[in-house]
């Protein structure tokens, strides 16, 4: 049995740990500081707390910061790093540098169960998820780590799929005796699992951003399974019950193939779909990927459903596509599993 990482605890579990140990109880604000604030890497370095007591904690546990496997950086300055995962398969998180911006795209699960068929990390299949420090550690360990503006629950996996990870994750990023960010920087993307949105919803102030790609059912559960289960109509009528003009953003992804959903007759049931919502559209240029027969969607094609949006009162961007050519881009992560590294 390996060490117990405290990387991931909550300042209640790290109280639990000092009871456990026989550590006074403030001893777990001094952990967490070391841990989030000051980013140690070793229990060693935790200086505040007496000799005694990091050799007591350094027989069961360890702090549990990994550094990134590998670095692939885009001619557009966009940088993939690979994580250890979980089953056999590393996991990804991409940083995206935009003016004084900085994002970071963290992953939540080894591979994904929706099955969506555009998505490569789809097409890995399922192989466990990720504690809560081990999303954390992508925030904490990728070079950028001081200079990010903002996260995003955008890379492999379905959020809402290991939600009680996704939402200590988010305490931790948050919490005063955490890193301390407003709920404003973070943004968690979901295929729109009403159970999950519900909490996230509920439970934290972070932005929402919801993947349509067709307004038409039909059309969605050829793209994606999980409109059988989860409706579009009845995510976007839960979601007209919150307020999201104030505190936090509301995003419909849209990604558009050519010739698949990219008309006006779309984009004119979208604005019917989310009429009396506070929603934004982010349409999204289609990566290739094998084995799907969809094709981009035309500049012009996507310049014309964007107006057509406007028109009707919703707002509507086409977001610019960044490293493409490192596979680091919508729907491309893949991660590797451990037959790849041997090749």
């Amino acid at each position: 049995m390996g060490k117990e990482k405290l990387l991931g605890k909550t300042l209640e579990e790290l109280q639990a740990v000092c009871e456990a140990e026989g550590l006074k109880p403030f001893a777990a604000k001094q952990m967490a500081q070391w841990l989030y604030e000051k980013r140690a890497t070793e229990i060693g370095e935790m200086t505040n707390l007496s000799k005694a007591a990091r050799e007591r904690l350094e027989e069961r546990y360890t702090v549990g910061r990994e550094a990134p496997v590998a670095e692939t950086r885009s001619s557009d300055g966009t940088a993939k790093y690979l994580f250890p995962g979980a089953g056999g398969l590393e996991i990804e998180a991409v940083m995206i540098p935009d003016r004084e911006r900085a994002t970071l795209c963290v992953s939540s699960q080894a591979g994904c169960k929706m099955n969506c068929r555009f998505c490569m990390t789809g097409r890995q299949g399922f192989h466990g998820n990720l504690d809560a420090g081990a999303i954390i550690n992508q925030v904490l360990s990728v070079p950028e780590s001081q200079e990010l503006t903002n996260i995003v629950f955008m890379g492999m996996g379905e959020p809402t799929d290991n939600l009680p990870e996704v939402l200590k994750a988010i305490e931790i990023l948050t919490a005063p005796w955490g890193l301390a960010w407003s709920p404003k920087r973070i943004t968690v993307s979901t295929i729109g699992n009403i159970p999950g949105l519900m909490r996230l919803l509920e439970e934290t102030k972070v932005h929402i951003a919801v993947s349509v790609h067709s307004p038409f059912a039909d059309e969605r559960a050829g793209l994606m399974p999980v409109e059988r289960s989860w409706p579009v109509g009845k995510v976007v009528e839960l979601l007209r019950g919150y307020d999201f003009a104030h505190q936090r953003r509301l995003s419909m992804e849209y990604i558009m193939w050519r010739g698949i959903n990219d008309d006006l007759r779309h984009a004119e049931a979208l604005a019917r779909l989310l009429r009396g919502t506070d929603a934004r559209v982010n349409l999204i240029r289609f990566h290739r990927i094998p084995d799907f027969e969809g094709g981009p969607a035309e500049q012009k094609r996507m310049e014309a459903f964007r107006d057509r949006l406007n028109e009707l009162g919703i707002t509507a961007t086409i977001r610019a596509s960044r490293g493409e050519d490192i596979a680091a881009a919508c729907g491309m992560l893949a991660g590797k599993d451990k037959q790849q590294q041997e090749q």
